[in-house]
């Protein structure tokens, strides 16, 4: 320890000491820049390929939990008149659920919250499938429990697997939110130890000048340009990714939230519409102010004043038209929805129980009927998704790609940077010998 502290008192042992710290700092730096950004990457890409498609699976089997449920109401109000459609899609939508279900487990933790969410809609599906097919079944003989079986089927699916499904939904969006946290978060720790590398090396290289006359060392000088490259890639790679990062989170999660919102307020607006008609006036609700009217009727109400608030704000966040025209379609027959929904309640308060169903229903090809306007908003929907869909898939892909290489290519330039130091250093050693 003597002679090494010695040693550090002679101008060769200085330098040996200022090199040996020039190479050590470089290092450094290089590596927790490929540390930091390795884990921002990972980040960028659980966003693009895993957290925001699983955030939009759990919306998917909220969706199809509720239009399965829609489809068995519409199918119990035809009786022996419904269509194959109907049922084809009833089944779609259980499928697709299922589907959903198993990748969102294969997906989760263990024990997690979400894994609890999923074993227990598992278990109410197939409860939730019997109902309907007992209710189908007492329709089509013509016994009124029939009625009774599907109602408990829907007090099963708005009680307890649509509240099940919504809480998956959310905490599947609060990982989306955890991943563009750390994928956007700049790397601080790395961005400070390149400039801390930049400024040894330029006092190291301005020591040397004082002492030698020498304007330039080619070691020092390439290990500068080494680390100026990589600070500089960090710090524009980085601010690229998390542009098109914020990009995929302002014009396509934001969206995709509020049209899922939508199409979820559409379909329970359907169900409750339909139900008015299976339940016949047996489901009442009070209101404050002491009124009494038909529960299911109520429902409707707030879900399509739901729908109307949810279209309004998809309207404003769409950026382009291609993805501002299927809102407003779906705008427009939401209001086709709410004048013909009247004249079906109208028909129904009066007594005229077949006139009200076939609004509800429709005959033939189903013109003028709620269940038309129903099936525009589902298709409008379906189209703004998808462009809103296409729209952070290729936000976030730019981001996501901005910092490619970066994590290598930091390591490999800060481990020639540090040789650069060291080599530049000992060029000036040899003089000594």
């Amino acid at each position: 320890m003597e002679r090494l502290r010695h040693a550090a008192t002679t101008e060769p042992g200085r330098l040996r000491v200022i090199g040996a710290a020039l190479a050590l700092l470089v290092v450094a730096f290089g590596a927790v820049a490929a540390v930091q950004t390795a884990e921002r990457a990972t980040a960028a890409g659980d966003v693009l390929h895993r957290s925001q498609p699983l955030s939009s699976d759990a919306a998917a089997v909220y969706r199809s939990l509720a239009d399965a449920n829609t489809m068995a109401t519409s199918g119990y109000l035809a009786g022996l008149q419904e269509t194959a459609a109907t049922r084809e899609r009833y089944e779609a939508d259980i499928r697709t659920a299922a589907a959903k279900l198993a990748t969102a487990a294969a997906n989760s933790a263990p024990g997690s919250p979400s894994a609890a969410i999923i074993t227990e809609l598992n278990e109410l599906l197939p409860r939730y499938k019997g109902l309907v097919e007992a209710a189908r079944a007492n329709n089509r003989q013509g016994f009124p429990v029939g009625g009774a079986y599907l109602r408990a089927a829907n007090d099963m699916m708005q009680k307890k697997m649509l509240p099940a499904a919504e809480e998956l939904y959310r905490k599947e969006n609060q990982r989306l939110d955890a991943d563009y946290a750390k994928a956007t978060s700049y790397p601080w720790a790395a961005i400070a130890l390149g400039v801390a590398a930049l400024a040894a090396l330029g006092w190291a290289q301005r020591r040397l000048y004082l002492r030698t006359n020498r304007v330039l060392n080619h070691g020092l000088v390439a290990a500068t340009a080494a680390t100026a490259v990589v600070l500089l890639w960090l710090v524009v790679g980085h601010s690229v990714a998390r542009a098109g990062l914020d990009d995929s989170r302002a014009h396509g999660v934001r969206s995709l939230n509020v049209l899922h919102e939508a199409r979820i307020a559409s379909l329970k607006a359907r169900s409750d519409e339909n139900l008015t008609l299976v339940s016949r006036g047996a489901v009442t609700k009070e209101l404050e102010d002491g009124t009494v009217m038909d529960a299911y009727e109520w429902a409707f109400d707030q879900e399509i004043d739901k729908l109307a608030k949810a279209l309004a704000r998809a309207d404003r966040l769409a950026d382009d038209t291609a993805g501002r025209k299927p809102v407003q379609r779906a705008n427009a027959s939401m209001k086709a929805w709410r004048s013909r929904h009247e004249l079906a309640r109208g028909a129904n308060d009066s007594g005229d129980y077949q006139k009200a169903r076939d609004r509800v229903v429709g005959i033939g090809a189903r013109d003028q009927s709620t269940a038309e306007c129903f099936d525009n908003v589902d298709a409008s929907l379906a189209s703004a998704l998808a462009h809103e869909t296409d729209e952070f898939e290729r936000a976030a892909r730019a981001g996501a790609a901005a910092t490619t290489g970066l994590p290598a290519g930091s390591a490999v330039l800060a481990v020639l940077g540090a040789a650069g130091a060291v080599l530049g250093i000992g060029r000036r050693l040899s003089e000594y010998r």
